[in-house]
């Protein structure tokens, strides 16, 4: 279940950085993105960077690695309060 979800997940991902201008068309711009990623096109750069996200979490879930990788990224944040030896 977790490879079709992710497969389905990774696509989705694509679509949204491929189809940035139909995404900026249907849903109009955002201004979060349009102050801190530009001027013009800052909205579509930020659909095609929320795509790269959603794409890489659906490879994530296809191979069944999120778990890992929460705890790779987590790991300053888990260690912080261990004595280190």
């Amino acid at each position: 279940m977790n490879i079709v979800l992710g497969i389905i997940i990774a696509a989705v991902g694509v679509l949204i950085s491929v189809k940035s201008e139909a995404m900026l068309n249907m849903f109009g711009s955002v201004a979060f993105f349009e102050k801190y990623l530009g001027t013009e096109g800052g909205t579509r750069l930020g659909y095609k960077l929320l795509g790269i996200l959603v794409f890489f979490l659906g490879v994530l879930l296809t191979f069944n690695l999120y778990n890992s990788f929460m705890l790779w990224a987590l790991s300053p944040l888990i260690n912080a309060g261990r004595d280190i030896k």
